[in-house]
């Protein structure tokens, strides 16, 4: 399949419909494809995530090395 064809045909024969449902379902596909991931995760889920850039502009941070020393007794051989 030439995936550039496909895109091509499917564009010409959108600018040609002319059917409302039609354009209706495309756009509710469009808009579907396109969702923000921040607007499909829950409010505890963003606090973590602005708590945890909170620390980070704080400066409280590990380095890589801090945790693999940390956590060696968990890392697989």
């Amino acid at each position: 399949m030439d995936i550039q064809a496909e895109k091509l045909s499917l564009i010409k024969w959108l600018v040609d419909m002319n059917e409302p449902s039609v354009l209706t379902k495309f756009i509710a596909l469009k808009n579907d494809q396109t969702k923000d991931w921040w607007d499909q995760i829950n409010e505890e889920e963003k606090a973590e995530i602005e708590e945890g850039i909170a620390e980070a502009d704080r400066g409280d941070v590990f380095s890589h090395e801090e945790v693999m020393a940390k956590y060696q007794q968990w890392r697989s051989k």
